[in-house]
């Protein structure tokens, strides 16, 4: 039985007379362009955020713009990023006329590795962007210590981790400013694109309002350029339907990571990733040998709460990643690699200093490695052991191979 990647008509085809009824509310309303129903989406993500000011806006990637033109980020600048991340991520940054600084990432969770971020950072440093990629917190213990060090500003790519939490804490709501999306394969996936951009500092959420809308602030006054980044209202009033059934969402992709885990574990040459080697390439190359290790499981940490946006694998062994891409393809399984080129080595950013691009061996080691299964919360059982029993097979029949 083929498994999809993803599959939004399942999520949102039961919705189908609730969306149905917002958009005749919306229609009804004709009000289209900033809408009662964008205040409410507000304030329902705020409240389920935890976070003073919610700001919707025209996509994930808009969001971070917002951040980096309301800070002031530009020209001369330099912003500290992951190199193993979406391109948006330095995308936004390199839109600005700022330079993007790629640093290598943690192996066990992808995230950015602090410790190298603070080698990167020159008096040009402006900010830091880590990104919660995958659904799992970075380490923002370690982010806040080395931006307050420096008097950096935070900016929290949360693209992919819309209700994830550092130890009790919503990520996106522990920097200056928190940006989502909600692009149809999100984990609160929309019906085209749009974001939305959170702070809890009055003064940051005034600027960010003024940047989404032309920089205008009153009517038809402009003291700053801005752009034209608002929500449409019938999206928000879509999403509004959405966001009451988010908590079911995570639980089924947290039950099926779980599941995944535990059936896939007990398979030979497949173990669960180690969080004593976060950070420690070294350590976890002698893990690796010692466990024999042909297949890594992705894992949680204790103080995070991570709710799956992928169920990312590294598969080890130079080409073996490929084959088993090819192979879950042939059995119809979907399947993705997240990502094949790390940011330092897309041809866009090649005329950038190498200092800019340097050590990054990690992210590279990762990019032949990492393949991601299909984790949506509408999964069957059936289904999940379909992707299972062919990760089996592959392990007896593609691992022979010395």
């Amino acid at each position: 039985m083929p498994v999809t990647l993803l599959d939004v008509n399942a999520q949102n085809h039961p919705l189908t007379d609730k969306l149905r009824e917002a958009f005749d509310r919306v229609l009804a309303s004709g009000q289209f362009i900033m809408g009662p129903d964008v205040l409410a989406f507000e304030q329902e993500c705020s409240s389920m955020l935890g976070v003073k000011h919610a700001i919707t806006c025209s996509s994930g990637t808009d969001a971070l713009v917002m951040a980096l033109m309301a800070l002031g980020i530009g020209p001369g600048d330099e912003v500290i990023l992951p190199t193993f991340t979406f391109f948006a991520t330095a995308g936004s940054v390199a839109r600005t006329g700022a330079t993007p600084v790629f640093v290598d990432v943690c192996p066990i969770c992808f995230n950015i590795d602090a410790e190298k971020a603070a080698a990167k950072i020159t008096p040009r440093t402006k900010a830091i962007m880590p990104v919660h990629l995958f659904g799992q917190s970075a380490d923002m213990d370690a982010i806040q210590v080395l931006a307050d060090k420096h008097q950096l500003f935070v900016i929290e790519d949360c693209a992919q981790a819309i209700g994830s939490l550092y130890k009790g804490k919503p990520c996106g709501t522990i920097g200056h400013y928190g940006a989502y999306s909600f692009f149809p394969s999100k984990n609160l996936g929309g019906f085209g694109d749009g974001g939305l951009l959170v702070t809890n500092d009055d003064a940051l959420a005034e600027k960010a309002r003024m940047m989404r809308n032309h920089g205008m602030q009153p009517k038809y006054f402009h003291s700053v350029v801005g752009g034209n980044f608002r929500m449409d209202t019938l999206q928000a009033a879509l999403l509004r339907v959405k966001l009451a059934e988010y908590d079911s969402y995570t639980a089924g992709r947290q039950r099926n990571a779980a599941y995944y885990t535990e059936k896939l574990s007990l398979l030979p040459g497949i173990v669960v990733a180690d969080p004593a080697h976060c950070q420690c390439a070294a350590r976890q190359s002698d893990w690796i040998a010692e466990t024999a290790a042909k297949i890594i499981l992705p894992v949680p940490y204790a103080h995070n709460h991570h709710i799956w946006n992928q169920y990312t694998l590294r598969v080890i062994g130079e080409g073996r990643r490929d084959s088993l891409k090819a192979h879950l393809q042939t059995k119809g399984i979907g399947c993705e690699v997240y990502y094949p080129l790390t940011m330092d080595q897309q041809e866009c950013f090649a005329p950038l200093p190498e200092s800019s691009r340097s050590n990054c061996q990690i992210a590279h080691r990762l990019a032949t490695e990492v393949l991601s299964i299909p984790i949506y919360a509408e999964l069957t059982k059936q289904q999940l052991d379909e992707v299972i029993t062919a990760i089996a097979d592959f392990m007896e029949k593609g691992f022979a191979i010395p």
